[in-house]
């Protein structure tokens, strides 16, 4: 998963617990997260994939959580934000604070599920927003998503907060494919 970073972005560490497959029982529990209004999924993922990464030291030296942010309207339809319920569960055995006010979502143009890698990185091309860089200022902070496909949301992730003073960027996805 590094890989997809390479020279698009600083990323000291990036990580799925798992290969995505559709149709399996793991792109199901996704499925069911995010469409299927399950967000305690969410947390019992978070907590497998703080429990699976710490084996490595996956966390060590890092400070804080920030999920991936929804846009305001697709909140509203789900009811909660899956980056953040994942967080929750790796809060749980970690003991990392959760950021959430920090990086916000501008507005969600489509669903990337359909599109190709370039129609990815231009859906979200300048869609997060900085809005408060008070909790990111000399931190090791990891970016919290669902679903790694080509690496487009979480590089405008990293885009948007890069600039902080001293900040430290590491990603953690409990799935990633290659589109």
């Amino acid at each position: 998963m590094a890989q997809a970073f390479w020279h698009l972005t600083p990323v000291e560490r990036a990580a799925a617990l798992t290969y995505y497959q559709p149709h399996s029982e793991m792109a199901n529990a996704i499925y069911q997260l995010k469409y299927g209004g399950r967000p305690d999924i969410g947390e019992d993922l978070g907590r497998l994939m703080a429990v699976e990464m710490s084996y490595a030291n996956f966390f060590e030296g890092i400070e804080a959580l920030l999920p991936v942010p929804l846009a305001k309207k697709r909140l509203r339809q789900r009811g909660y934000n899956q980056s953040e319920q994942l967080a929750y569960g790796i809060y749980e055995k970690t003991g990392l604070p959760i950021i959430t006010k920090a990086l916000i979502r501008k507005e969600f143009l489509q669903s990337q599920t359909q599109l190709g890698r370039q129609e990815r990185q231009e859906n979200v091309k300048d869609i997060f927003q900085l809005v408060d860089d008070r909790e990111l200022k000399h931190k090791h902070v990891l970016l919290v998503d669902d679903i790694c496909t080509t690496g487009a949301t979480l590089i405008a992730c990293v885009d948007a907060i890069k600039q902080v003073e001293n900040i430290r960027i590491s990603v953690l996805t409990f799935g990633f494919t290659h589109s």
